[in-house]
């Protein structure tokens, strides 16, 4: 399909529970289109109950790309995922459907919206700064990231080994804040991309996060996570530091209690909804409505046009 043709993709973006899963859906069924999952965690086969997968069963039909294509045992790659999804998004077009992108994962959002020229790497710097992370702990190291550059603190979690690693790893590489390695937020879209942020207010996503956080546990999140043990999971994998998923491990490991888990993934939860709202506000090319809204989905398609 030509290029000038072909229809725009949408992105769906927002903070964890905000309901950007339902917008997708309707969105797909409206303009024919298929999902594409931005959702870092969704990509793990097995992880399903804690990311809050859509199940096969409530898909409608609709189909849905790039969930289930890694072992938990593989650590994350932004720049694969990134390529993976292009190639999806170019098939979704050559069908000649429309792309709905949903997902609310950072940089791997940017990565696929942005034309994105990753920073170099060097085996021998990243050495140097996993030996002192191994030997001072990850929050004395997120600690020290944050001295040197508050705003990539900002966005990495504060028990993220891997990321916080690679932050210092770029930042002594390019003598720059690791943020200044990722393109402005100002540029056209990669494919001329709409996005659709919802923006939810701490006061009405708060209560959601913890009803979802409490039904993932009663749905079964340990005994997933155990099955997971048995595939290779472990505590310092890019999937063991997932948010329930770490704290499931934590209390199979004995350091936490069963209600200690379910408080503190709570906690984990929203602390990374306000990360990502910070994050995405930062984008100007963002339609925002409200996910509180009575009708987001109908909110959604008048602030797309496409009741026109």
């Amino acid at each position: 399909m030509n290029s000038s043709t072909r229809p725009r993709p949408i992105a769906v973006v927002g903070p964890t529970a905000s309901g950007k899963t339902a917008i997708s859906l309707a969105l797909a069924k409206q303009l024919d289109g298929e999902i594409v999952n931005i959702d870092s965690m969704q990509l793990y086969r097995g992880m399903d109950i804690g990311t809050a997968k859509v199940p096969e069963s409530e898909r409608e039909g609709i189909p849905h790309h790039q969930l289930d294509i890694w072992p938990v045992t593989k650590p994350a790659s932004v720049a694969e995922y990134r390529d993976g999804a292009i190639e999806t998004v170019e098939k979704i077009f050559s069908r000649g459907k429309v792309p709905i992108i949903v997902g609310g994962s950072m940089m791997y959002v940017q990565a696929l919206v942005d034309e994105w020229d990753f920073p170099p790497t060097d085996p021998a710097v990243r050495a140097k700064w996993q030996r002192q992370l191994d030997e001072r702990g990850v929050a004395a190291m997120h600690q020290h990231l944050a001295t040197i550059d508050p705003e990539a603190a900002r966005i990495i979690e504060d028990n993220d080994p891997r990321r916080t690693v690679r932050a210092l790893e770029v930042i002594e590489l390019t003598g720059k804040p690791f943020a200044a390695s990722q393109p402005p937020k100002d540029s056209t879209p990669r494919w001329n991309m709409r996005l659709l942020g919802l923006n939810a207010p701490a006061e009405w996503l708060n209560p959601r996060i913890e009803l979802r956080v409490r039904q993932m546990f009663d749905q079964g999140l340990v005994d997933e996570v155990r099955a997971l043990v048995g595939e290779g999971l472990v505590r310092e994998s890019t999937a063991g530091q997932a948010i329930g998923y770490a704290q499931a491990l934590d209390y199979f490991a004995g350091e936490l209690t069963y209600e200690e888990a379910v408080d503190r993934t709570i906690t984990g939860t929203r602390r990374y909804a306000r990360r990502q709202r910070s994050w995405f506000r930062r984008d100007k090319r963002i339609v925002w409505i409200d996910a509180d809204s009575p009708d987001p989905v109908r909110v959604a398609t008048e602030a797309l046009g496409l009741n026109d």
